[in-house]
């Protein structure tokens, strides 16, 4: 609705998961850095997790456009399946026929099997990425724990990756899933944006938009956002969005503090819980610290006499 208002050809703060609109952050450069290193090593297992609306995603979807055509690709979005049902869609997402007849566990994964050798005699590598993975039932993380022996004598026929949220370390630290959780030899817990990376995050989505935006955000607007969306893209995605959409009904050429803090009425006080919530724990903590310290002072008090 704005975006022909502002100049922009097209809406710059979508939810969707475009890799043109990923902002490399140093944390999200380093998340990446360390994907790429477990995949181009054949490290096997790799885990990148995050809170909600970190940019796990998008991350994703940028390092499959850098892998290139030199690795096989296999991307699941849905990953609350069985454990047969996980071997069909992987199959199926690289490609693989198994031919008619009953789909066995045997049957998907000696065809599986089949395709992985064939793709390393060709000097290729092959990743499995699986989103969500923190809602993978516990025999289908076994069954991928499985698919990680796939391999010749001397390297991994099959990369895995596991995007998830902090949830996913809680599981995988269960005693049933030792083995798994032994075997992931590159983690990464994706933080959200410090405060100064919040500039730079507005005026790359705002470039891959329009690629010539300047002054759309006034100075002070950047701290009111990142106060309430906590440094989480998906939320300033939805405050920024918001935030447009308000100047626009009001004529303006320029987000200011006065319009972030509108938008963030429009939205509601979730996008405030966060953020709330940390200021009542620092004041839990102070209060907590001057009982602590005032109970000191009586106990000193009252032991003077025995010293």
């Amino acid at each position: 609705m704005y975006e022909a208002y502002f100049g922009l050809k097209e809406n710059p703060f979508t939810l969707s998961p475009d890799p043109r609109y990923l902002y490399l952050s140093p944390r999200h450069r380093e998340a990446l850095n360390c994907l790429l290193y477990g995949i181009q090593e054949k490290k096997g297992f790799m885990a990148l997790t995050g809170g909600i609306g970190t940019g796990k995603t998008t991350l994703c979807r940028f390092l499959l456009a850098e892998l290139g055509d030199s690795v096989a690709t296999a991307l699941i979005f849905n990953p609350a399946l069985s454990d047969l049902e996980l071997l069909k869609t992987v199959n199926q997402e690289f490609g693989v026929r198994i031919g008619s007849g009953r789909g066995t566990k045997k049957r998907y994964i000696d065809a599986l099997n089949a395709f992985l050798l064939a793709n390393f005699s060709q000097g290729k590598n092959a990743v499995l990425i699986i989103d969500e993975a923190q809602n993978l039932p516990r025999e289908t993380l076994e069954q991928v724990r499985m698919l990680s022996n796939l391999e010749t004598a001397s390297e991994k026929l099959l990369q895995i990756v596991l995007l998830g949220q902090p949830e996913l370390l809680e599981t995988l630290s269960l005693p049933s899933l030792r083995q798994l959780n032994e075997r992931i030899t590159v983690r990464y817990d994706l933080k959200p944006l410090d405060r100064e990376d919040v500039r730079g995050y507005l005026e790359h989505r705002l470039a891959a938009a329009s690629g010539d935006v300047q002054g759309l955000f006034s100075a002070g607007s950047y701290g009111a956002i990142y106060r309430a969306s906590a440094g989480i893209p998906r939320r300033i995605n939805a405050i920024c969005d918001r935030a447009l959409l308000v100047a626009y009904s009001r004529d303006k050429r320029m987000v200011d503090r006065r319009i972030v803090r509108a938008a963030i009425r429009d939205l509601g006080a979730g996008y405030l819980a966060r953020t709330a919530g940390q200021k009542t724990r620092l004041g839990l903590e102070i209060a907590v610290a001057l009982l602590l310290w005032t109970m000191l002072i009586i106990f000193g008090y009252l032991q003077l006499p025995w010293f």
